[in-house]
């Protein structure tokens, strides 16, 4: 049996405590698609993507833009192994293909560089802002839809830091999946460790992919948890 799919993984106390909306658009909550293992209708949000490659082995799209006929499955990994496991694939397919073994390892790694990409992306459109004293001002503005703490940041600065979120007129979500050599490149900057992005159109899109992530790894670390409860 796969996972809740209502609850993205990796939460913390910390974000329990936070005010969530809905981060589906219209359009994106009314697209729904035949997830394979399930076997039924599924929010398109919550599911990856795949298409048979040119050589017949499966290939995630988590753009949703390679040609061909779109296969449908639940964002998370015990999803994936099951649809390899029971064949569901070429079922699906109606032709045999051959399913890499470390297929989840590539979706993952293809919704990280995504979501990166889309830092860089919100940076030029100004909805970034990084530095400790510069994300502890946005975030009395209650405009910070995610705080975005580098996995390698110091205990004590974090610990400040996420005082000050809770503290915000609407505390934002927290994420803690990427170091600060992942966001330094992403953001072009040096030793980037803690990152707010605002809300708007483009956070409700980024959201999507991080639920879709939380399938596959952790949205904070695990030590995070603890730290959470001291500070609350």
């Amino acid at each position: 049996m796969t996972a809740s799919r209502s609850d993205p993984r990796g939460r913390s106390p910390f974000q329990d405590k936070m005010t969530e909306t809905d981060p589906k658009t219209h359009a994106e909550a009314n697209r729904l698609r035949k997830d394979i293992v399930l076997g039924e209708a599924t929010d398109e949000a919550r599911l990856v993507r795949f298409v048979a490659g040119p050589d017949g082995t499966v290939t995630p799209d988590v753009a949703r833009k390679l040609p061909g006929r779109g296969i449908w499955v639940g964002a998370d990994r015990e999803s994936i192994a099951t649809a390899a496991k029971k064949g569901l694939f070429s079922r699906a397919a109606k032709t045999k293909l051959t399913v890499p073994a470390d297929l989840a390892d590539q979706v993952e790694a293809l919704l990280v560089r995504r979501l990166l990409e889309g830092l860089g992306l919100a940076r030029k459109a100004g909805s970034i802002i990084s530095g400790y004293e510069k994300v502890v001002a946005a975030l009395g503005t209650g405009k910070v839809a995610w705080l975005i703490e580098a996995s390698d940041a110091a205990a004590d600065g974090r610990r400040k830091i996420l005082s000050a979120a809770r503290k915000a007129p609407t505390p934002p979500r927290l994420l803690g999946a990427f170091n600060s050599d992942e966001l330094s490149l992403a953001l072009g900057g040096e030793n980037v460790i803690h990152t707010a992005l605002l809300a708007g159109r483009g956070a409700e899109r980024w959201t999507l992919d991080v639920e879709r992530l939380s399938g596959f790894r952790p949205l904070l670390p695990p030590e995070w948890s603890a730290n959470g409860r001291e500070d609350g």
